[in-house]
């Protein structure tokens, strides 16, 4: 049986996989992944939601109310050793997109606010990468729009790649609780790809109480939902895994707390 945070993908069709707060049951985060073949093309309102589009790979020619981001994206893979190409859009836009090669982008949405904001892309070059962990819990990771930038209302969106046989988002940790500096409340979807694209990995979403204990068999394109709780992931050997993540709450900043059970492991 599928868990009820699991979201499985399509593998025909325009549509991949779309979570909308109202299927997820919460008030902040929206996600879609969208395959265009070359010529291709999606268009997006923003309305009251704001918008950061991810080029995951290939390569598109982006129109916001007239403005042209032409021939964005470089990568024939999310597992290339680049960064992607990112805009970000502010509510109230019209945004065209065009596929110059065969494509797959993310569309990352979260509600925005009454500040005026400007549509941005996001400079790749400029996207801070970082390693994470370390032995069998090394992780590389690279902020496409982080908590400390602030283009954005309320989206984060980072992306990890976790090799084979590698733990990732471990220790568990979890953000679901308002009580900065200590702790911030961010909703998350998790996009999952697999290299190579017939694996699956494991991710748990657990609370303290155990009112929510899902245990997900992913596979390539699924994504899993966090409304809150710890979310480990695990890939097993064989598979490296890649995520996406979009994050987004009440207040635009990414402060976690670990399990207890599992904290020893840092010191």
């Amino acid at each position: 049986m599928v868990s009820r945070l699991q979201v499985k993908a399509r593998h025909d069709g325009r549509a991949i996989v779309e979570v909308t707060p109202a299927r997820a049951g919460w008030t902040h985060v929206g996600f879609k992944a969208v395959r265009l073949a070359t010529g291709e093309h999606e268009t997006v309102e923003t309305g009251t939601r704001e918008l950061c589009l991810v080029v995951l790979s290939g390569t598109v020619d982006v129109t916001v109310d007239g403005r042209d981001f032409p021939a964005l994206g470089i990568r024939d893979s999310v597992f290339d050793a680049v960064s992607p190409a990112a805009v970000y859009v502010p509510p109230g836009k019209m945004v065209r997109v065009l596929a110059a090669r065969d494509a797959e982008l993310a569309l990352c949405t979260a509600p925005g606010d009454d500040q005026p904001r400007e549509v941005r892309l996001l400079d790749t070059a400029r996207m801070p990468r970082s390693v994470r962990g370390k032995g069998s819990n090394t992780r590389y990771v690279c902020d496409i729009l982080p908590h400390d930038d602030a283009t954005a209302a309320h989206l984060l969106v980072v992306e990890v790649l976790t090799p084979a046989g590698h733990a990732s988002s471990y220790p568990p940790h979890k953000h679901d609780t308002e009580t900065p500096p200590h702790e911030t409340r961010l909703e998350e979807t998790y996009y999952h790809r697999l290299k190579p694209p017939q694996g699956f990995a494991f991710q748990r979403v657990y609370t303290d109480d155990r009112s929510i204990d899902e245990a997900c068999a992913v596979e390539d394109h699924d994504v899993v939902m966090v409304p809150r709780g710890y979310h480990p992931v695990v890939a097993p050997h064989g598979y490296d895994l890649y995520y996406l993540n979009v994050m987004a709450g009440p207040n635009r900043l990414w402060v976690f707390r670990n399990d207890p059970a599992h904290e020893w492991m840092l010191r």
